[in-house]
């Protein structure tokens, strides 16, 4: 699944309760919303999912002979293949990737501990990155542990773990994710800047030769968010996705770039979709995420006309 900033779904998730309480004009829940989110709680997965879909795209999804990308998406959310759980777990997923891409492709884990204590904590180097396993954008970037505080991490990873990422988009696969804290390496540029996202849309793995495209999401943790699209020879494409902002000018091309791609092309050759998630910083790369359901089936594109293309770059086998 994307991140919260690319779609906007029913409630927010991955925010701590004091966020929550801001995006909410600091009032408190009223006795309607919460009737009403009961009763969407209590909808068939398809009729939500349907509901949610035209909420998003602005047309109801035909989930019976799926066309677009969306549909497919929204289809595979309702029958997950078996090994969705595996790979879509952020700490189970990284012994796939170690097998098949290098160790060295893997970000260095500090720390999955059974339960988040002060002594944990204090062993952490000062900058880090603490993650939640079991949904998106679970994600607190610490710089500076003088900055932040051991209690302040402690509600946070304690809220996410309350969580379930089932509910806002009905994805199944999720479900059966044991929910955990892990803490990883904070990597950065030559700069001092947390590298771009690179989400690579690889169609058709078991080929042996994708489709790819990527979407670039920069300063994904700053005041100047954007999500570009380039093909495989990074021609900046006239997409967006989402709710992200495309650059006026496109990004240079990655020194390696042939090295991102050949990193997707390997992860992604057991599947007939899957989006790849790397990052790379000073002519390394590192594996980020795979997403099997990202948007959750209800993810805008424009123009509306990219959801049709890329729905006919899925293979019908995707969705059996």
């Amino acid at each position: 699944m994307t991140t919260t900033k690319s779609v906007h779904f029913p409630s927010d998730a991955a925010a701590p309760p004091e966020v929550a309480s801001h995006h909410s004009g600091e009032r408190k829940e009223s006795l309607a919303r919460r009737l009403k989110e009961a009763a969407k709680s209590m909808l068939p997965a398809p009729v939500f999912l349907s509901l949610l879909h035209h909420k998003e795209i602005g047309r109801y999804p035909n989930l019976f002979r799926p066309t677009t990308f969306n549909e497919k998406i929204l289809q595979k959310n309702l029958r997950p293949d078996p090994w969705f759980v595996e790979l879509t777990d952020k700490l189970t997923v990284r012994d796939y990737v170690a097998r098949k891409i290098g160790e060295q492709h893997v970000i260095p884990l500090l720390a999955a501990p059974d339960a988040f204590t002060e002594e944990v904590f204090d062993a952490l180097p000062d900058a880090f990155v603490m993650k939640a396993n079991h949904g998106s954008s679970y994600v607190e970037v610490v710089r500076s542990k003088s900055a932040t505080s051991f209690e302040r991490l402690r509600d946070l990873s304690n809220y996410w773990l309350t969580l379930d990422f089932y509910k806002i988009a009905r994805e199944s696969h999720y479900r059966q994710i044991k929910p955990r804290i892990f803490f990883e390496k904070l990597l950065l540029d030559e700069s001092g800047q947390i590298p771009a996202d690179y989400k690579l849309h690889c169609f058709g793995g078991r080929t042996g030769q994708p489709t790819i495209y990527i979407l670039v999401i920069s300063d994904r943790f700053g005041g100047n968010t954007r999500g570009d699209v380039y093909d495989v020879d990074w021609n900046h494409l006239d997409i967006a996705i989402g709710y992200y902002k495309r650059s006026p000018m496109p990004a240079p091309r990655p020194q390696n770039l042939d090295a991102i791609l050949q990193a997707a092309t390997k992860l992604c050759e057991d599947f007939d979709y899957v989006r790849v998630d790397l990052y790379a910083p000073d002519n390394r790369v590192y594996f980020g995420e795979l997403t099997f359901t990202p948007g959750a089936g209800v993810l805008p594109f424009t123009p509306d006309r990219i959801d049709y293309e890329w729905g006919k770059l899925v293979p019908d086998t995707f969705c059996r």
